[in-house]
């Protein structure tokens, strides 16, 4: 069975998307509905732009969206998923090539998050870290106990944990995991504490937008970050995308469910390869590609 999967934020890179848009007449169209709703050229950033410039958070969210969902959509009948999944701002790109939202609703939804989270991280200072060579659960229950706000974000792989919060509560955090065995605790270069209760204003804003939008059955099931598990329902997916700001990103389950139910080709669409590094880390026996 066919399984696809979305990056996230991260993957960006300059250049990205370049060729498409000038291989593909149904690509360019697209990219140049894009700088429509947008109201800016973000292709001028994503082909030319420097590096500096494609980490603002209102160009990587819509410009990794984009690279994910055009690519796809250019894959024409060749794209046939039994199910798909994506990494946090990944799962809106799985759930347009999915068809459970329309390109542009899409778009303006990853917009809207990227501009809520940017006012959400500017309220108090956050941050995360990345934790490698701990349990989940030992990370967790240091986190627990950490004064402060801290909390499990991304469950990336067995082994790599990212936790998010406070920037004074993820440093103690950091100590305290050294303490425990960790072979990193590192800070990560990120404009907050994404996936974390420091997300709740973000929530709120971006729960009004997803409310208001039109949700369709997908193509396949999608499994969610916040469940793991694969949801077919338009209004269940609508709930666990307004809930996933502030949970966390279990992508480790969510592989090994997709698996456990028959997955056995992970084809990454968007820039870069980071998924299929994860999937080989979470199933050493699993087939993975990149979309093309």
């Amino acid at each position: 069975m066919k399984a696809y999967v979305f990056p996230g934020q991260g993957a960006q890179f300059t250049g990205m998307g370049k060729e498409l848009y000038e291989k593909s007449d149904e690509a360019k169209a697209l990219f140049e509905k894009a700088n429509e709703i947008l109201g800016f050229r973000i292709t001028d950033i994503m082909f030319e732009g420097t590096a500096d410039e494609l980490k603002e958070t209102k160009v990587t969210q819509p410009a990794v969206f984009l690279h994910s969902v055009i690519l796809a959509k250019t894959l024409g009948a060749d794209f046939k998923p039994d199910m798909v999944a994506g990494h946090s701002l990944g799962e809106f790109s799985a759930l347009v090539a999915a068809g459970a939202l329309t390109f542009e609703d899409g778009l303006n939804l990853v917009s809207k998050r990227a501009i809520a989270m940017q006012k959400a991280c500017e309220i108090a200072p956050s941050t995360m870290a990345a934790v490698l060579g701990l349990e989940d659960k030992i990370v967790e229950e240091i986190c627990e106990r950490t004064e402060g706000i801290v909390v499990a974000a991304n469950y990336n792989c067995p082994g790599q944990l990212v936790i998010s919060g406070e920037t004074p509560a993820v440093e103690r955090a950091c100590e305290a995991l050294k303490i425990a065995g960790a072979r990193r605790a590192l800070l990560l270069p990120v404009g907050g504490a994404f996936h974390s209760p420091m997300m709740e204003p973000a929530r709120e804003k971006l729960a009004d937008a997803i409310a208001a939008t039109t949700f369709s059955k997908p193509i396949c099931p999608i499994y969610q970050n916040v469940t793991a598990t694969a949801v077919i329902n338009p209004e269940e997916i609508k709930e666990n995308l307004i809930v996933q700001l502030t949970a966390p990103v279990r992508w480790t389950q969510s592989v090994q469910n997709m698996i456990a139910d028959g997955a056995t080709l992970f084809t990454e669409a968007g820039p870069g390869n980071v998924l299929q590094g994860l999937v080989k880390k979470i199933n050493k026996e699993a087939q993975t590609a990149s979309a093309s």
